[in-house]
């Protein structure tokens, strides 16, 4: 399975995102440097579109057949992307405050902690529905990373029980949801070339 494995901080400040987006708490010691040169359309689109794959920790292929799932859909192209993507499963435990990170969520779900629906699930990319219930398995229960949860704010669009550790997806991410800038029209624009 390939990864991207370039630092964090230092593509964070190649993309203007805050390292508090990807869930780390640092802050780089040097100064973003401005350019002098103009970006061209075709820079920003490109910026954007690397910008929510880095985000979302998903390499180029998956995100094109994300993407030409999203325009198959009813709706905005752009909206229905960002759907998508806030509907996988890793980054639906990370939006339950189950781990720190998306890698951290992504490799929990594939050393197959978490079920859905009853069923064992090890598939990080897997796009979940409305009333899927996900349910920590019994003997990850006694681990160390799931032994002191505490409460936490979790998105609307789930909903979350800290006594059994049971969460359900009860509605669909909306535009508002997403925590960070993104301009889903150029992504939309890049890809309609």
């Amino acid at each position: 399975m390939a990864r991207d494995m370039s630092p964090i901080l230092k593509r964070c400040r190649t993309l203007g995102i805050e390292p508090q987006v990807m869930g780390i708490n640092k802050k780089s010691k040097r100064n973003p440097q401005k350019s002098r040169r103009k970006d061209s359309e075709y820079g920003r689109q490109l910026r954007e579109k690397q910008k929510v794959k880095f985000i979302y920790g998903v390499l180029e292929k998956q995100f094109r057949n994300t993407f030409a799932r999203a325009s198959r859909m009813s709706g905005v192209t752009g909206e229905n992307l960002l759907q998508l993507l806030e509907l996988r499963m890793d980054n639906v435990i990370f939006r339950l405050r189950l781990a720190d990170t998306r890698a951290q969520a992504r490799q929990y779900v594939s050393h197959s902690h978490f079920l859905v629906n009853g069923r064992r699930l090890n598939v990080p990319s897997a796009i979940l529905r409305v009333g899927d219930v996900i349910t920590l398995k019994a003997s990850s229960k006694k681990l160390e990373p799931f032994k002191d949860l505490a409460e936490a704010v979790i998105p609307e669009w789930l909903s979350m029980n800290w006594d059994t550790l049971e969460a359900k997806v009860v509605g669909l991410p909306k535009r508002e949801d997403i925590d960070f800038d993104v301009e889903e029209t150029l992504i939309v624009e890049l890809y309609s070339r």
